[in-house]
């Protein structure tokens, strides 16, 4: 196992002490374990993100860009399709969309 470098960092109050309840209620062992897995899941998330970005490329370098009314509306079948699986009451308002 590669050994663990000492890091010396800024962090918002209010994440140290999402840190400190996670450790409280058991789900990380230290405050560095939930910091440390918070960045191994940063860096995969942002490794997905460019290969779906590559992904994207290559099929509109093949077939043409992927028009606007095809993006708007995917965006409408992903919400509707979407599966709430924690929050409060589903709301009934129209949503800003991304």
């Amino acid at each position: 196992m590669t050994p663990k470098l000492r890091l010396t960092v800024t962090v918002d109050p209010d994440l140290v002490e999402a840190g400190n309840r996670a450790v409280a209620k058991g789900s990380a062992g230290s405050l560095s374990a939930w910091v440390n897995q918070a960045l191994a899941d940063r860096a995969r998330r942002d490794q997905q993100l460019a290969q779906l970005g590559d992904a994207i490329a290559d099929y509109e370098a093949e077939f043409g860009a992927i028009p606007a009314e095809e993006m708007a509306r995917q965006r409408r079948a992903d919400r509707e399709a979407a599966v709430v699986v924690r929050g409060g009451p589903k709301r009934t308002g129209r949503t800003k969309s991304a």
